[in-house]
């Protein structure tokens, strides 16, 4: 077990998935010769060469659908975005195509690429560079969609995620790339669909993933100060989603608060909401509440846009509604 950054495991993962499979591939803006706009491809330019570290023009629409194509014909390409906002010029590609080839060709074509790059809000880059799409994206059938919060599940879930058959949308959050963590030695792998548990508790659900799960860890312990004990569920994975383990969290502590960065008008945290209801309303003894951010754009202001993020006084709020404090 080492320490490394975020950025550092995303790095190993790729490099160690290009090692084993020669069929692996890395193509984006700046990816190469400038190693990436987040430094997360540092150094792979003069470990792979130029035919597996592509640099790209701004054109996400056409570096996208060459990587399914190559997919499609036995390559494992990772296309990465600069931010997932921009994944937006290339959507047509995401949902018509990557999505759709395996059920449209009756399973005589695979599509395994990962689509990957930083998503949220970082820190004054505004309206147009902020985005969380992972809502938009996990609604999409043919799709997996992770957000791994830590070193560790960074590069587990990106080692699994070049492994699939099926398409990846894998978003990294920004400002997560300089945090430090633990990584276990070895072939280090994390399934997806399995939440993690990040800490036990018996009165109240707390249901969070990515950068979020920052506050409300901090949330849970001012809480324990409080006399209630919160249990802290990581999603790590959105699409396919660990129900399995929610419904065991509520049906133990009969209250749930998801934390979630999304928008709260059909966002996320709406749809898991509606399935743990269908499955264990009798268990709940409140409704479940979200904490998620402001319903507006992004504001570039520095103050205001940190104003609209779920923060551990907005999460306290929520839980002390669900137990009647």
């Amino acid at each position: 077990m080492s320490a490394f950054s975020y950025r550092e495991a995303l790095n190993q993962a790729m490099t160690e998935e290009m090692d084993r499979d020669d069929r692996v591939f890395l193509m984006g803006e700046e990816v190469a010769e400038y190693d990436g706009a987040y430094k997360v491809s540092q150094g792979m330019l003069k470990r792979f060469g130029p035919r597996r570290v592509i640099d790209t023009p701004i054109s996400e629409e056409g570096f996208a659908g060459i990587g399914i194509g190559a997919a499609m014909v036995g390559l494992r390409p990772i296309i990465e975005f600069m931010t997932f906002s921009f994944s937006l010029v290339a959507i047509d590609q995401i949902v018509n195509n990557a999505a759709n080839v395996r059920y449209m060709s009756g399973g005589q074509f695979a599509v395994p690429i990962v689509f990957r790059g930083s998503s949220g809000m970082a820190g004054c880059l505004g309206a147009t560079h902020s985005h969380r799409l992972e809502a938009w994206y996990a609604q999409i059938p043919g799709l997996t969609v992770v957000m791994p919060a830590t070193p560790a599940d960074a590069k587990g879930l990106l080692k699994t995620a070049i492994r699939s058959d099926d398409p990846v949308i894998f978003i990294e959050h920004e400002v997560l790339y300089h945090e430090k963590g633990d990584i276990p030695d070895g072939d280090h792998t994390v399934p997806f669909g399995k939440a993690e548990v990040r800490r036990p508790g018996k009165d109240v659900s707390l249901i969070t993933y990515s950068r979020s799960l920052k506050p409300t860890l901090a949330a849970a312990e001012e809480l324990a100060a409080q006399g209630v004990d919160a249990e802290v569920i990581d999603l790590r994975s959105i699409r396919p989603l660990d129900l399995d383990t929610l419904i065991q969290s509520v049906v133990k502590t009969h209250r749930a608060v998801i934390v979630e960065e999304d928008w709260p008008y059909c966002g996320l945290g709406a749809g898991i909401s509606d399935r743990i209801t269908r499955e264990v309303f009798d268990e709940l003894d409140a409704p479940i509440l979200r904490v998620a951010s402001a319903d507006a754009p992004i504001p570039y202001n520095k103050q205001l846009e940190a104003s609209m993020l779920p923060s551990v006084p907005r999460i306290l709020a929520a839980v002390n509604d669900v137990v009647y404090r």
